[in-house]
């Protein structure tokens, strides 16, 4: 279990590490950097650099967390990416569905392939599922989520690189919003924030703001007019231990 930096979750699992790029959100992609500095480091996982590669030995490691986590799946890949096996893909949700103590956040850019496979996978209620969608040439991949039988659905609007005035949400749980960092960081519109914030709101649904980003990520913060925004979805973060 590695513990997280990222606001919205608490570890990470990565059952596979390493993709390609498929969209502009992709362009300046934090997880290929950081593959970069790990194969440097010498460890073994990263050893191909950031080509797509199974970790089958990574597999079942959350059945030996015994303390209930969040946990981000694939925070250095994409679990629905087309090279990795139907077969795999089912393998991973059915030691997210073992692991019922745990809550699992899955997250793709490939929302075609998600919808394709939703129906012959173990939607348990720990698994959260969402779509990253950047700009408003990609809101479809909300509907495929929709589409999902997934009992928590959310967005991740990060980086987000343009205006989305039309979100559609029903049937979304919860938004996350985040600006691009890291070296050549593309600018965040304050204005497109709050729109968003204030659909969620109108829609009912959790907020969170995850930061502006920029070069200096830290020096830039993470307050939207003078607040933090952390809202979760309103259903129990913990699974009941049955």
């Amino acid at each position: 279990m590695a513990k997280s930096a990222i606001e919205w979750t608490e570890s990470t699992w990565n059952p596979v590490t390493g993709c390609t790029k498929i969209s502009p959100g992709c362009k300046h992609c934090y997880a290929e950097r950081m593959a970069k500095r790990l194969k440097a480091m010498g460890q073994p996982n990263y050893a191909r650099g950031f080509r797509l590669t199974l970790q089958p030995q990574m597999l079942e490691l959350p059945l030996g967390w015994k303390k209930p986590q969040v946990i981000f799946v694939n925070s250095m890949s994409d679990l629905f990416h087309k090279n990795i096996p139907a077969e795999y893909v089912a393998q991973v949700f059915n030691v997210m569905s073992r692991a019922h103590w745990h809550v699992f956040q899955v997250l793709t850019k490939r929302s075609d392939r998600l919808a394709s496979l939703s129906p012959t996978l173990d939607w348990q209620p720990n698994i959260w599922m969402g779509v990253s969608v950047e700009s408003e040439k990609y809101v479809h991949r909300i509907d495929d989520l929709r589409a999902t039988n997934a009992h928590v659905k959310f967005l991740s609007l990060e980086p987000l690189i343009g205006p989305l005035p039309n979100l559609k949400l029903n049937g979304i749980d919860w938004v996350i919003v985040g600006g691009e960092s890291g070296p050549k960081a593309r600018p965040m519109d304050e204005g497109w924030v709050t729109e968003i914030r204030d659909q969620c709101r109108d829609a009912g649904v959790a907020f969170f703001f995850k930061q502006w980003g920029g070069v200096n990520k830290k020096k830039t913060g993470r307050t939207l007019e003078g607040r933090t925004w952390d809202e979760m979805p309103t259903v129990a973060l913990q699974p009941a231990l049955v």
